[in-house]
């Protein structure tokens, strides 16, 4: 390979990791255009979704999530490092989906499918919650934007250096390494960040963090431990539940220690 491509990938590869909120940043998706954008976005899908009748405000599943929001948002406020505000807000889909997901500067969905599917304690929707309060906390979607910038940048470079030559080989061999070699491994790593945010978060509220080893062992009967979690953008489930049973004494200190 190109001694110039070898140069190029490697100090993409190492800004990557280092300084993607920059990058971010550089782009035009800084913390307040993200919270901003997220907002909008948010708000429309809430309309949307009320309109065809898929926006639930008012069932015992909602209320259980909502009530679990309100006791972690004071946590999650004195956790927040951005520079910008949240305007926490919760919105829950009636769907089978066993999903949630949170949009930048506090915008939280929840799946009734999540909490029904799963029959879920309380303690177990915190450890969601807290799982995806800490994604908007460390503002993992901005540095997986400036991590995709930086992984353009490598696929335009790397295809620039091996040119025609290679015969389709030498392309196919830089998208794959786009994905494995920057992408996914960041991805998993954000995820590991926002399972250990999330037991911290949930302990400060109150919560029994074992409960969230409980849920990761309701998703492994439901859905197996899936594939290798090497070609994902999670961790596996065992993977996940063995991660936490390592950071358990800590978070259980913080949660002893308000009893």
């Amino acid at each position: 390979m190109n001694n110039k491509l070898i140069l190029s990938l490697g100090l993409i590869t190492i800004v990557s990791f280092s300084g993607c909120t920059t990058i971010a940043d550089m782009s035009g998706a800084d913390s307040a255009t993200l919270n901003a954008n997220a907002a909008s976005s948010f708000s429309k899908m809430r309309t949307e979704a009320q309109q065809k009748g898929q926006l639930d405000t008012s069932s015992s599943t909602y209320k259980r999530i909502n009530a679990v929001l309100l006791r972690m948002e004071p946590y999650a406020n004195q956790a927040n490092q951005t520079g910008q505000a949240f305007q926490w807000q919760l919105a829950v889909l009636k769907s089978d989906e066993i999903n949630a997901y949170v949009a930048p500067g506090g915008k939280v969905v929840f799946y009734t499918g999540i909490v029904n599917k799963l029959n879920l304690t309380d303690a177990e929707i915190a450890a969601v919650m807290g799982h995806e309060m800490t994604h908007a906390l460390e503002e993992h979607s901005k540095n997986k934007l400036g991590a995709q910038v930086l992984t353009n940048l490598a696929v335009n470079v790397g295809k620039a250096y091996v040119g025609d030559t290679a015969g389709g080989m030498g392309s196919a061999a830089i998208d794959l390494g786009s994905q494995v070699g920057v992408g996914l491994p960041y991805s998993r790593n954000l995820e590991s960040r926002a399972d250990y945010g999330g037991l911290m978060l949930m302990a400060k509220a109150g919560y029994n963090p074992q409960a969230a080893i409980t849920l990761w062992e309701k998703m492994n009967k439901l859905e197996g431990t899936g594939g290798p979690a090497f070609m994902s953008t999670h961790p596996s489930n065992s993977q996940r539940i063995d991660a936490m049973h390592k950071n358990l004494p800590a978070a259980m200190a913080v949660y002893n220690s308000r009893r």
